[in-house]
């Protein structure tokens, strides 16, 4: 057991990845505070915004690997590819998620204004879901600098 654990804190793929995942959250509640005038907390687990941590984190696992065992490795390809499909991921299908969601908020609210007894809708739809090109670019830029700073430490 020792042994699966020293090996796991020792990859430095697995680790370069968590980090591009932790900064990316934390400079996305960061933002988000600038932005709205107030600190929400939830933003360093949430989906969405600026920039991408789902972006920053198959990046940096992507050029980590790329730079561990080369670019012309099969590994290294299977990373870019599947950071591809991610990143077209989070502009597609998962930022029309997020639209679909906030405009089904925003009538589920009408309807209970207009209705006569009050609509109980348990949970509020997710609006932060999806990311916009720029946050994907941001997140991708961000997890190159994460793998290339991660590469110089180790």
């Amino acid at each position: 057991m020792f042994t699966f654990v020293e090996e796991l804190i020792s990859n430095r793929i697995l680790i370069t990845g968590i980090t591009g995942w932790a900064v990316a959250q934390v400079l996305k509640t960061i933002i988000h505070a600038l932005i709205n005038k107030k600190l929400d907390l939830r933003r360093l687990t949430g989906d969405g915004g600026m920039p991408s941590s789902h972006s920053a984190t198959v990046t940096s696992v992507a050029v980590m690997t790329g730079l561990t065992t080369g670019f012309d490795s099969v590994y290294f390809a299977i990373a870019a590819i599947l950071s591809i499909i991610v990143m077209h991921d989070a502009t597609g299908v998962r930022l029309e998620t997020g639209k679909q969601a906030q405009v089904i908020n925003e009538m589920f609210e009408l309807l209970d204004r207009l209705s006569e007894e009050s609509l109980s809708m348990d949970v509020k739809l997710k609006e932060f879901v999806g990311h916009t090109p720029m946050q994907v670019l941001a997140g991708s830029v961000l997890g190159i600098i994460v793998a290339l700073c991660s590469y110089s430490f180790f």
